[in-house]
Protein backbone atom coordinates (compact mmCIF):
# COMPACT_ATOMS: atom_id res chain seq x y z
CA UNK A 1 0.00 0.00 0.00
CA UNK A 2 1.30 3.77 -0.97
CA UNK A 3 1.77 6.26 1.92
CA UNK A 4 0.91 9.54 0.71
CA UNK A 5 2.89 11.88 2.25
CA UNK A 6 1.52 14.98 0.44
CA UNK A 7 -1.89 15.86 0.10
CA UNK A 8 -3.98 17.25 -3.06
CA UNK A 9 -6.67 19.66 -1.50
CA UNK A 10 -8.89 18.29 -4.88
CA UNK A 11 -9.00 14.38 -3.49
CA UNK A 12 -12.73 14.56 -2.22
CA UNK A 13 -13.88 16.26 -5.57
CA UNK A 14 -11.82 13.25 -7.09
CA UNK A 15 -13.68 11.23 -5.35
CA UNK A 16 -17.00 12.56 -5.66
CA UNK A 17 -16.66 11.54 -9.57
CA UNK A 18 -15.00 8.17 -8.82
CA UNK A 19 -11.40 8.96 -8.92
CA UNK A 20 -9.23 6.08 -7.24
CA UNK A 21 -6.22 7.65 -5.63
CA UNK A 22 -2.54 6.38 -6.57
CA UNK A 23 0.69 7.76 -6.18
CA UNK A 24 2.49 9.72 -7.99
CA UNK A 25 5.09 11.33 -6.55
CA UNK A 26 4.35 11.03 -3.04
CA UNK A 27 0.62 12.32 -3.65
CA UNK A 28 -2.61 10.82 -4.26
CA UNK A 29 -3.56 11.75 -8.04
CA UNK A 30 -6.62 11.07 -9.39
CA UNK A 31 -4.66 8.24 -12.61
CA UNK A 32 -8.17 7.26 -13.07
CA UNK A 33 -11.71 8.36 -12.46
CA UNK A 34 -12.90 5.10 -14.12
CA UNK A 35 -10.82 2.23 -16.11
CA UNK A 36 -13.10 2.09 -19.36
CA UNK A 37 -11.61 2.66 -22.93
CA UNK A 38 -14.79 5.28 -23.30
CA UNK A 39 -13.12 7.27 -20.64
CA UNK A 40 -9.89 7.58 -21.65
CA UNK A 41 -10.64 8.00 -25.03
CA UNK A 42 -13.37 11.24 -24.15
CA UNK A 43 -10.71 12.39 -22.02
CA UNK A 44 -8.44 12.49 -24.54
CA UNK A 45 -10.78 13.71 -27.04
CA UNK A 46 -12.03 16.51 -24.63
CA UNK A 47 -8.36 18.39 -24.20
CA UNK A 48 -8.06 17.78 -28.18
CA UNK A 49 -10.87 19.52 -29.25
CA UNK A 50 -12.59 21.41 -26.19
CA UNK A 51 -10.73 21.57 -22.70
CA UNK A 52 -10.04 19.14 -19.88
CA UNK A 53 -8.95 21.01 -16.13
CA UNK A 54 -6.53 18.16 -14.44
CA UNK A 55 -4.85 18.10 -11.11
CA UNK A 56 -1.03 17.94 -11.69
CA UNK A 57 -0.82 19.63 -8.23
CA UNK A 58 1.73 16.09 -7.50
CA UNK A 59 4.32 18.15 -9.02
CA UNK A 60 6.62 19.49 -6.98
CA UNK A 61 7.07 23.40 -6.58
CA UNK A 62 10.29 24.62 -5.36
CA UNK A 63 10.84 28.41 -4.55
CA UNK A 64 14.04 29.70 -4.86
CA UNK A 65 15.29 33.12 -3.53
CA UNK A 66 17.77 35.49 -2.65
CA UNK A 67 20.62 37.04 -4.00
CA UNK A 68 22.45 33.73 -5.21
CA UNK A 69 19.00 31.80 -6.34
CA UNK A 70 19.79 32.40 -10.09
CA UNK A 71 23.21 31.13 -9.74
CA UNK A 72 21.84 27.74 -7.66
CA UNK A 73 19.29 27.53 -10.60
CA UNK A 74 22.14 28.23 -13.47
CA UNK A 75 24.63 25.56 -11.79
CA UNK A 76 21.92 22.94 -11.33
CA UNK A 77 19.84 23.44 -14.92
CA UNK A 78 20.96 23.28 -18.76
CA UNK A 79 19.31 26.65 -19.36
CA UNK A 80 20.97 30.17 -19.30
CA UNK A 81 19.44 32.10 -15.88
CA UNK A 82 20.25 35.20 -16.88
CA UNK A 83 18.51 34.96 -20.37
CA UNK A 84 14.93 34.15 -18.63
CA UNK A 85 12.90 37.23 -17.51
CA UNK A 86 10.47 38.23 -15.05
CA UNK A 87 7.42 37.02 -16.25
CA UNK A 88 9.05 34.03 -18.64
CA UNK A 89 9.43 30.58 -18.26
CA UNK A 90 11.59 27.89 -19.75
CA UNK A 91 12.03 23.96 -19.65
CA UNK A 92 15.24 22.80 -18.85
CA UNK A 93 17.19 19.18 -17.83
CA UNK A 94 19.00 18.42 -14.92
CA UNK A 95 22.06 15.99 -15.07
CA UNK A 96 23.97 14.38 -12.63
CA UNK A 97 27.84 14.52 -12.73
CA UNK A 98 28.48 11.77 -15.44
CA UNK A 99 25.81 14.38 -17.39
CA UNK A 100 23.09 11.68 -17.25
CA UNK A 101 19.42 13.11 -17.21
CA UNK A 102 17.61 12.82 -13.66
CA UNK A 103 15.13 15.49 -13.74
CA UNK A 104 12.94 17.99 -15.95
CA UNK A 105 11.94 21.37 -14.60
CA UNK A 106 10.16 24.10 -15.61
CA UNK A 107 12.03 27.80 -14.47
CA UNK A 108 9.17 30.51 -13.39
CA UNK A 109 11.50 33.95 -13.05
CA UNK A 110 8.83 35.34 -11.04
CA UNK A 111 10.46 38.59 -9.81
CA UNK A 112 13.93 40.31 -8.74
CA UNK A 113 15.48 36.85 -7.17
CA UNK A 114 12.35 35.12 -6.76
CA UNK A 115 12.07 32.25 -9.08
CA UNK A 116 9.82 28.80 -8.98
CA UNK A 117 11.46 25.83 -10.25
CA UNK A 118 8.43 22.77 -10.87
CA UNK A 119 10.18 19.37 -11.58
CA UNK A 120 8.83 15.83 -11.51
CA UNK A 121 9.86 12.69 -9.77
CA UNK A 122 13.84 13.03 -10.12
CA UNK A 123 15.83 14.36 -7.99
CA UNK A 124 15.98 18.40 -8.72
CA UNK A 125 15.14 19.57 -5.20
CA UNK A 126 18.09 17.39 -4.36
CA UNK A 127 20.03 19.24 -6.51
CA UNK A 128 18.72 23.10 -5.92
CA UNK A 129 19.38 21.97 -1.80
CA UNK A 130 22.89 20.93 -2.07
CA UNK A 131 23.80 23.68 -4.70
CA UNK A 132 22.41 26.01 -2.47
CA UNK A 133 24.25 24.90 0.54
CA UNK A 134 26.58 27.88 2.39
CA UNK A 135 24.41 30.20 -0.58
CA UNK A 136 22.63 33.53 -0.02
CA UNK A 137 19.42 31.54 -1.24
CA UNK A 138 16.20 29.57 0.33
CA UNK A 139 15.13 26.19 -0.82
CA UNK A 140 11.65 25.80 -0.13
CA UNK A 141 9.31 23.33 -1.31
CA UNK A 142 5.69 24.64 -1.41
CA UNK A 143 3.23 22.19 -1.05
CA UNK A 144 0.42 24.50 -0.43
CA UNK A 145 0.81 25.44 -3.79
CA UNK A 146 -1.75 24.15 -6.07
CA UNK A 147 -1.90 23.63 -9.68
CA UNK A 148 -4.35 22.72 -11.99
CA UNK A 149 -3.88 22.05 -15.61
CA UNK A 150 -6.37 23.33 -18.06
CA UNK A 151 -5.51 22.21 -21.63
CA UNK A 152 -7.46 22.31 -24.78
CA UNK A 153 -8.23 24.79 -27.58
CA UNK A 154 -11.20 26.09 -25.33
CA UNK A 155 -9.23 27.35 -22.74
CA UNK A 156 -8.57 30.19 -23.45
CA UNK A 157 -11.76 30.95 -23.98
CA UNK A 158 -13.13 29.84 -20.45
CA UNK A 159 -10.50 31.76 -18.93
CA UNK A 160 -10.73 34.93 -20.49
CA UNK A 161 -14.27 36.03 -19.43
CA UNK A 162 -12.80 36.53 -15.91
CA UNK A 163 -8.80 37.93 -17.03
CA UNK A 164 -8.46 40.27 -19.59
CA UNK A 165 -5.32 40.06 -21.97
CA UNK A 166 -5.07 36.25 -21.43
CA UNK A 167 -5.52 35.82 -24.91
CA UNK A 168 -2.46 37.65 -25.24
CA UNK A 169 -0.46 35.94 -23.03
CA UNK A 170 2.66 34.30 -24.83
CA UNK A 171 3.98 30.57 -24.56
CA UNK A 172 5.97 29.84 -21.84
CA UNK A 173 4.75 33.45 -20.23
CA UNK A 174 3.36 34.10 -16.62
CA UNK A 175 0.92 36.67 -15.17
CA UNK A 176 0.02 37.14 -11.45
CA UNK A 177 -3.65 37.96 -11.61
CA UNK A 178 -7.38 37.00 -9.73
CA UNK A 179 -9.25 33.96 -10.97
CA UNK A 180 -13.11 34.37 -9.70
CA UNK A 181 -11.85 36.24 -6.88
CA UNK A 182 -8.75 34.11 -5.84
CA UNK A 183 -5.04 35.31 -5.92
CA UNK A 184 -3.47 33.00 -8.98
CA UNK A 185 -0.78 32.60 -11.33
CA UNK A 186 -1.12 32.23 -14.47
CA UNK A 187 1.32 30.07 -17.01
CA UNK A 188 1.15 29.43 -20.35
CA UNK A 189 2.69 25.75 -20.14
CA UNK A 190 1.29 22.18 -20.26
CA UNK A 191 2.52 18.81 -20.52
CA UNK A 192 0.16 17.93 -23.75
CA UNK A 193 1.05 19.68 -26.43
CA UNK A 194 -1.92 21.94 -27.12
CA UNK A 195 -3.18 25.04 -26.10
CA UNK A 196 -3.49 25.53 -22.68
CA UNK A 197 -2.53 26.89 -18.79
CA UNK A 198 -1.80 26.62 -15.64
CA UNK A 199 -3.71 27.60 -12.86
CA UNK A 200 -1.57 27.83 -9.45
CA UNK A 201 -3.12 28.75 -6.46
CA UNK A 202 -3.19 28.50 -2.40
CA UNK A 203 -4.64 25.18 -1.41
CA UNK A 204 -7.56 26.80 0.84
CA UNK A 205 -8.42 28.19 -3.08
CA UNK A 206 -8.43 25.28 -5.26
CA UNK A 207 -11.69 23.45 -4.39
CA UNK A 208 -13.21 27.00 -5.62
CA UNK A 209 -11.45 27.73 -8.63
CA UNK A 210 -11.78 24.02 -10.10
CA UNK A 211 -15.61 24.38 -9.30
CA UNK A 212 -15.67 27.58 -11.05
CA UNK A 213 -13.74 26.51 -13.81
CA UNK A 214 -16.09 23.60 -14.51
CA UNK A 215 -18.92 25.69 -14.06
CA UNK A 216 -18.17 28.82 -16.14
CA UNK A 217 -16.96 26.31 -18.78
CA UNK A 218 -19.73 24.29 -19.05
CA UNK A 219 -20.20 21.59 -21.77
CA UNK A 220 -16.92 22.59 -23.46
CA UNK A 221 -14.44 21.43 -20.27
CA UNK A 222 -14.77 18.45 -18.05
CA UNK A 223 -12.48 17.05 -15.51
CA UNK A 224 -9.96 14.59 -17.07
CA UNK A 225 -7.93 11.54 -15.48
CA UNK A 226 -4.36 12.16 -14.80
CA UNK A 227 -3.35 8.74 -17.24
CA UNK A 228 -4.86 11.01 -19.98
CA UNK A 229 -1.12 12.74 -20.36
CA UNK A 230 0.55 9.54 -21.17
CA UNK A 231 -2.08 9.50 -24.30
CA UNK A 232 -1.63 13.13 -24.99
CA UNK A 233 1.93 13.36 -24.61
CA UNK A 234 2.92 10.19 -26.92
CA UNK A 235 1.90 12.10 -29.99
CA UNK A 236 3.48 15.49 -28.66
CA UNK A 237 7.27 14.23 -27.99
CA UNK A 238 6.66 14.89 -24.43
CA UNK A 239 8.75 12.57 -22.07
CA UNK A 240 8.31 11.12 -18.89
CA UNK A 241 10.62 10.64 -16.16
CA UNK A 242 11.50 7.07 -15.31
CA UNK A 243 9.16 5.82 -18.13
CA UNK A 244 11.08 6.58 -21.11
CA UNK A 245 14.06 6.56 -19.55
CA UNK A 246 16.70 3.41 -19.12
CA UNK A 247 15.07 3.57 -15.07
CA UNK A 248 12.19 1.58 -16.47
CA UNK A 249 14.13 -0.26 -19.18
CA UNK A 250 17.58 -0.92 -18.52
CA UNK A 251 20.91 -1.72 -20.63
CA UNK A 252 21.93 -5.46 -20.57
CA UNK A 253 25.76 -4.36 -19.58
CA UNK A 254 25.65 -0.93 -17.50
CA UNK A 255 24.07 1.22 -15.58
CA UNK A 256 20.94 3.02 -16.16
CA UNK A 257 21.42 6.76 -17.05
CA UNK A 258 20.41 8.50 -20.39
CA UNK A 259 22.09 11.09 -22.22
CA UNK A 260 20.45 14.13 -23.46
CA UNK A 261 22.05 13.31 -26.75
CA UNK A 262 20.29 9.77 -26.81
CA UNK A 263 16.77 11.34 -25.42
CA UNK A 264 16.79 14.55 -27.95
CA UNK A 265 16.59 17.03 -25.14
CA UNK A 266 19.77 18.03 -25.91
CA UNK A 267 17.91 21.65 -26.87
CA UNK A 268 17.32 22.31 -23.20
CA UNK A 269 21.11 22.59 -23.24
CA UNK A 270 21.84 27.26 -23.91
CA UNK A 271 23.88 27.82 -26.42
CA UNK A 272 27.60 27.11 -25.50
CA UNK A 273 26.61 26.81 -21.82
CA UNK A 274 29.15 25.53 -19.29
CA UNK A 275 29.37 25.19 -15.30
CA UNK A 276 26.34 23.01 -15.32
CA UNK A 277 26.31 20.21 -13.47
CA UNK A 278 27.44 17.41 -15.86
CA UNK A 279 28.81 19.55 -18.58
CA UNK A 280 31.67 18.78 -19.14
CA UNK A 281 30.26 14.72 -19.59
CA UNK A 282 27.33 15.89 -21.26
CA UNK A 283 29.34 17.61 -24.20
CA UNK A 284 31.87 14.27 -24.60
CA UNK A 285 29.24 12.23 -24.88
CA UNK A 286 28.00 13.62 -28.14
CA UNK A 287 28.02 11.50 -31.03
CA UNK A 288 28.36 8.65 -28.83
CA UNK A 289 24.79 7.40 -28.30
CA UNK A 290 23.98 3.68 -27.59
CA UNK A 291 20.25 4.78 -28.61
CA UNK A 292 17.80 7.33 -29.56
CA UNK A 293 14.23 8.49 -28.59
CA UNK A 294 12.36 8.07 -31.90
CA UNK A 295 8.44 8.02 -33.28
CA UNK A 296 7.16 4.27 -34.93
CA UNK A 297 4.05 4.26 -36.62
CA UNK A 298 2.01 1.63 -37.65
CA UNK A 299 1.70 1.19 -41.41
CA UNK A 300 -2.12 -0.24 -41.90
CA UNK A 301 -3.18 -0.94 -38.48
CA UNK A 302 -4.96 0.97 -35.42
CA UNK A 303 -3.57 -1.92 -32.63
CA UNK A 304 -1.89 0.27 -29.67
CA UNK A 305 1.56 -0.79 -29.53
CA UNK A 306 2.27 -2.43 -26.01
CA UNK A 307 5.03 -1.05 -23.44
CA UNK A 308 7.95 -3.26 -23.67
CA UNK A 309 6.84 -4.45 -27.07
CA UNK A 310 10.20 -4.99 -29.60
CA UNK A 311 11.09 -3.49 -32.56
CA UNK A 312 13.16 -5.25 -34.94
CA UNK A 313 14.22 -4.16 -38.73
CA UNK A 314 15.68 -6.94 -41.22
CA UNK A 315 15.12 -9.30 -38.57
CA UNK A 316 17.57 -7.70 -35.83
CA UNK A 317 16.26 -6.39 -32.49
CA UNK A 318 17.14 -2.80 -32.70
CA UNK A 319 14.65 -1.29 -29.73
CA UNK A 320 11.46 -1.22 -27.68
CA UNK A 321 8.36 0.37 -27.74
CA UNK A 322 7.96 2.89 -24.43
CA UNK A 323 4.49 3.91 -24.69
CA UNK A 324 2.24 3.28 -27.38
CA UNK A 325 -1.66 5.45 -28.68
CA UNK A 326 -3.94 4.57 -30.73
CA UNK A 327 -6.09 7.61 -31.79
CA UNK A 328 -9.33 7.13 -33.63
CA UNK A 329 -9.45 11.14 -33.50
CA UNK A 330 -6.23 11.66 -35.87
CA UNK A 331 -6.17 8.30 -37.40
CA UNK A 332 -2.70 6.78 -36.55
CA UNK A 333 -1.44 4.62 -34.33
CA UNK A 334 2.22 5.35 -33.15
CA UNK A 335 4.32 5.28 -29.98
CA UNK A 336 7.82 6.79 -28.57
CA UNK A 337 10.25 4.18 -28.64
CA UNK A 338 14.45 3.45 -27.98
CA UNK A 339 15.90 2.48 -31.09
CA UNK A 340 19.43 1.88 -32.34
CA UNK A 341 20.83 4.58 -34.18
CA UNK A 342 21.19 3.16 -37.27
CA UNK A 343 17.30 2.13 -37.03
CA UNK A 344 16.25 5.73 -35.97
CA UNK A 345 15.86 7.43 -39.33
CA UNK A 346 12.43 8.48 -40.69
CA UNK A 347 11.10 5.87 -43.27
CA UNK A 348 13.16 2.82 -41.94
CA UNK A 349 10.87 -0.03 -41.96
CA UNK A 350 9.95 -2.03 -38.68
CA UNK A 351 8.33 -5.08 -37.22
CA UNK A 352 6.81 -4.15 -33.89
CA UNK A 353 6.52 -7.49 -31.78
CA UNK A 354 4.10 -7.24 -29.26
CA UNK A 355 4.64 -9.01 -25.90
CA UNK A 356 1.50 -11.79 -27.02
CA UNK A 357 3.86 -12.27 -30.08
CA UNK A 358 1.86 -10.34 -32.65
CA UNK A 359 3.99 -8.72 -34.90
CA UNK A 360 2.60 -5.33 -36.87
CA UNK A 361 4.33 -3.31 -39.83
CA UNK A 362 5.64 -0.15 -38.88
CA UNK A 363 8.11 2.77 -39.96
CA UNK A 364 10.50 4.94 -37.72
CA UNK A 365 9.09 8.64 -37.95
CA UNK A 366 10.43 11.87 -36.74
CA UNK A 367 8.26 13.53 -34.21
CA UNK A 368 6.41 15.27 -32.45
CA UNK A 369 3.33 13.45 -34.82
CA UNK A 370 0.65 16.02 -34.07
CA UNK A 371 0.90 19.82 -34.24
CA UNK A 372 4.60 19.34 -35.90
CA UNK A 373 5.29 23.07 -36.35
CA UNK A 374 4.16 23.80 -32.50
CA UNK A 375 1.65 26.47 -34.23
CA UNK A 376 -1.31 25.23 -31.95
CA UNK A 377 0.24 25.44 -28.37
CA UNK A 378 1.58 28.59 -29.09
CA UNK A 379 -0.78 30.38 -31.00
CA UNK A 380 -2.37 33.90 -29.62
CA UNK A 381 -5.70 35.54 -29.58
Amino acid sequence: MAIFWRHSALAHRHAEIGGELEDWNGMGTAWFYDHTPERAIADYEAIRTKAGLMDVSGLKKVHVTGPDAAYVIDRVTTRNVEKIAPGRSTYASILNSDGKFIDDCIIYHLAVNSWLVVHGTGTGMEQLTSVAAAKNCTVLMDDDLHDMSLQGPKSVDILAGEIPGIRDLAYFGLMQTRLFGRDVMISRTGYTGERGYEIFCRGKDAVHIWDNVLEKGGDDVRPTQFSTLDMLRIESYLLFYPGDNSETFPFDDEPCGDTLWELGLDFTVSPDKEGFIGAENHYASKGKERFKIFGVKLCDSMDQMEMFARVHADGKDVGVITYGLSSELNNYSVAIARLSPEAAKAGTKLTVVQPDGTELAATAEEMPFYDQDKSIRTAKG
